[in-house]
């Protein structure tokens, strides 16, 4: 996601995304330990739409 796409959110959608990514985090961690991840790079991108997701939460958040 780029952050022209998150800014365009809702606080609602934020908050439902990170959970999902989150989420997604938590299987992708589990398969690259059992040895079925194919391309480890999907955790690192993972982690950082997280980041921007909760980076724009924290920006709202200190504007109001």
């Amino acid at each position: 996601m780029t952050i022209e796409d998150i800014r365009k959110l809702s606080d609602e959608d934020l908050s439902s995304k990170v959970l999902e990514f989150k989420s997604e985090l938590l299987s992708l961690r589990f398969q690259n330990k059992a040895g079925q991840l194919d391309n480890g790079k999907k955790i690192s991108q993972l982690r950082k739409d997280i980041a921007r997701l909760l980076t724009v939460k924290s920006e709202r958040e200190h504007a109001n």
